[in-house]
């Protein structure tokens, strides 16, 4: 994204920090990353969904989505380099009740957030080996996969290996979205921000811009910025393309989807499940309508889809965990410094997140998803972007950043439009849970 700022000093502090004196390609990575752990099933789904129930109408939702979640992350990633403190320090700064928001989070989301990533990786390895073993040990497997691999990788090869499964994802979906041979002129015509004739048109809509691409992965942006060595101000320029990269390839994921879900189910009048299931039907389509060999390799895509996120989710919000513990212990400040050297990854609070994320979860696989945990996970989960977005205005327009970092008028704009839609999908979350069975 642009330099959402609005400033055009130079910074006095970036003339003399270290990093490239330009923008290049060969610097990316955290973009490619945070595109790939967010964008995971879920969202490939509810973007062929509205495909398969609108056409290409909302088209132009899908992009703004990618814009606004843009602007979430620059901002994450612009506080790590301008103050040179991690977002959990400047979390912190704003008052304790961030740091109880923060830990109730990350302990109910992690556990149930654990099971729906190895049963999202499962699904597509049972459907690809179905007389193997059942979709449970699938799933498993795919924990301790994800765990083993976390645990003893850096963030260099872990950086690698997403890269190389997002090229995975990418082949895929654009493979689907040429096979099924969009129609461009009414492709074109999506992009005209017009809403669905139906009852909650907007809320819908709305739904489908706040679905596209991440929700904690976002505020772990910047943990990932500082993992890849970049930890001040001249590295800016560098992390804005980083960022606008991710979302370029997060909009082109979506897209594609959208095209297979307006061609492929919309103009047959097919309708298949929300949830990760549906990806499975889909497969099911491709084969009767393409052959096995297109089935088989959107179910490695699928996989690469799913599993991207699990292991992006057990490097992420493990690096987020270890910063919180040590903010704890020492009551200092937290410098994006210690992230780079890679002794958060090392740490036991990282390590302690991982088994979190991998071995409770499994007794879900088993039992079923307790009804009040869900009720919850789905609230917290609603409530953590307006939390993200909301924290991100005060800390960019305070003292706690440097005056030439600080936000501009577009930046404040874009934050704002992302805490209001947030908090809009938060309410309907909140109001939509069957709170009379709770109780």
């Amino acid at each position: 994204m642009a330099d959402t700022t609005g400033n055009t000093a130079a910074s006095q502090v970036g003339e003399t920090d270290s990093g490239p004196r330009k923008s290049s390609w060969r610097y990316i990575g955290p973009g490619i990353v945070v595109a790939a752990t967010g964008v995971g099933a879920g969202d490939l789904v509810a973007t062929l969904i509205a495909g398969s129930n609108f056409g290409y109408t909302l088209l132009w939702a899908a992009i703004i989505g990618c814009l606004v979640k843009i602007s979430l992350a620059e901002a994450a990633g612009r506080w790590h380099l301008s103050s040179g403190r991690t977002l959990f320090d400047g979390w912190a700064s704003l008052g304790r009740w961030t740091t109880w928001f923060f830990v109730v989070y990350a302990v109910i989301w992690g556990f149930v957030y654990g099971a729906a990533a190895m049963s999202s990786s499962a699904l597509p390895l049972q459907a690809l080996f179905p007389d193997v073993m059942d979709l449970q040990w699938w799933a498993i497997a795919c924990g301790l996969v994800g765990l083993v691999f976390v645990w003893f990788n850096k963030y260099e090869v872990f950086e690698k290996v997403m890269t190389v499964l997002v090229g995975v994802m990418f082949v895929v979906t654009v493979y689907l979205a040429i096979r099924v041979t969009p129609n461009l002129p009414d492709a074109f015509a999506g992009l005209l921000p017009v809403l669905p004739d139906e009852k909650d048109s907007i809320l819908n809509t709305l739904g489908l811009i706040g679905g596209v691409g991440g929700t904690i992965t976002l505020a772990a942006y910047g943990y990932w910025v500082n993992a890849k060595g970049w930890t001040n101000t001249g590295w800016m320029k560098v992390m804005r393309l980083d960022n606008r990269v991710a979302y370029a390839t997060t909009g082109i994921f979506v897209i594609s989807m959208l095209f297979v879900g307006a061609e492929l189910l919309h103009s047959a009048n097919i309708a298949i499940a929300s949830g990760d299931k549906g990806l499975i039907q889909l497969g099911d389509i491709l084969d009767d309508r393409y052959g096995t060999a297109t089935a088989k390799f959107f179910l490695i895509g699928f996989f690469a889809t799913s599993f991207t996120s699990l292991i992006g989710v057990w490097h992420g919000v493990s690096l987020m965990f270890a910063d919180f513990v040590a903010r704890y212990r020492t009551r200092g400040e937290l410098k994006g410094e210690e992230v780079a050297s890679g002794a958060r990854e090392r740490s036991w609070p990282f390590r302690a997140y991982l088994l979190w994320l991998t071995f409770p979860p499994i007794v879900l696989l088993f039992q079923g998803e307790p009804f009040r945990l869900i009720i919850i996970y789905g609230v917290l989960g609603a409530a953590f972007l307006p939390f993200l977005a909301g924290t991100l205005i005060w800390l960019l327009n305070s003292s706690r950043t440097p005056r030439e970092w600080r936000n501009g008028p577009v930046s404040n704009v874009m934050l704002a439009i992302a805490g209001l839609l947030f908090l809009v999908l938060c309410v309907k979350q909140i109001w939509d849970q069957p709170w009379s069975e709770f109780f």
